[in-house]
């Protein structure tokens, strides 16, 4: 059974989302940044603070390269996994990939009052549209796309499973 892979931009739902998804649907949820964290005994803004982006990046990396073996899971991506490609081959290799997605201003309005974003460090709201703009394309690879502007978590868990349903998907 696929893993249903959530990617998209930081704000837009995928670990909420996924833990719904993974209680409905009786699987598994990862949570590749809180899997990140548990490992190195950081948070993600301190990796990023002490140890530097890529130091961030080759952990996705490895933790991608097991993930990608194991089967029937729901994972929440970070917003920037799937800019490596190798990670976005390996993610889609065993996976579904369903992208959420949501206005800059609704990102903004999510994610305003969380301090621990280090991507987001000076104008907020240029960096949000800055960032949405460099990770496009690789947001567009996934089967599904769900826009998370005005619904609730329910209402997108439900949307979710719709589409997997519609495109058969072994859900």
């Amino acid at each position: 059974m696929k893993n249903i892979v959530l990617i998209g931009f930081m704000g837009t739902g995928k670990t909420a989302v996924g833990r719904r998804l993974a209680r409905r649907l009786k699987r598994e949820f990862i949570d590749t940044d809180a899997e990140i964290e548990k490992l190195m005994g950081k948070t993600v803004a301190q990796i990023f603070a002490r140890d530097g982006v890529v130091r961030f990046r080759s952990e996705e990396a490895l933790l991608v390269k097991k993930l990608a073996r194991r089967e029937g899971m729901v994972i929440a991506t970070g917003g920037g996994m799937v800019l490596d490609s190798e990670n976005l081959l390996l993610l889609k290799e065993n996976g579904i990939l369903v992208a959420l997605t949501a206005s800059p201003e609704i990102i903004y309005n999510r994610v305003r009052s969380n301090m621990n974003r280090p991507l987001l460090r000076g104008d907020m709201k240029e960096k949000i549209r800055e960032l949405l703009r460099e990770r496009a394309d690789a947001y567009k690879a996934a089967e599904i796309t769900v826009d998370t502007d005005n619904s609730s978590i329910a209402e997108i868990v439900e949307q979710v499973t719709r589409c997997l349903l519609e495109r058969n998907y072994m859900i």
